[in-house]
């Protein structure tokens, strides 16, 4: 993919990673990923409606997977998808952790370890900073 498609995808993301919603200018060391949402290797294509943008944390957590099984109800999920679901549908925000209010936002949560230690004190040290905690 070039270039081009790239900016394409972190100007539409607003420079947010579209699963923990973390900011770019929270980690201005490290560039954001723009993801296949369905990887390449179960016939993802390379257009807009199948990429997004993913801070590295979300992006080394999710690889290939495309469901994980729900933590409540056992069922095998599908993870969220970022063209087609609504981010408030499937998450919130409660003292700096993420949670999962939908089978599709539990399963994220838990397969994506969002609320990993250090990514709770990110939130924090954004919070304590006057900087948003989630985009």
């Amino acid at each position: 993919m070039d270039e081009a498609v790239r900016n394409q995808v972190r100007v539409r993301a607003g420079h947010v990673c579209e699963y923990c919603r973390l900011i770019q200018a929270a980690q201005p060391w490290a560039r954001f990923h723009v993801e296949h949402i369905r990887p390449r290797q179960h016939q993802g294509a390379d257009g807009l409606d199948n990429l997004c943008l993913a801070c590295g944390h979300c992006n080394r957590f999710k690889g290939p997977n495309l469901a994980s099984i729900d933590p409540v109800t056992g069922e095998l999920t599908p993870l969220f998808n970022p063209r087609t679901d609504d981010w408030h549908e499937h998450f919130s925000l409660a003292e700096h952790r993420i949670l999962g209010v939908s089978a599709i936002g539990r399963v994220t949560v838990a397969l994506l370890n969002m609320n990993a230690a250090d990514r709770v004190q990110l939130r924090v040290e954004l919070a304590n900073e006057g900087l948003p905690e989630i985009g």
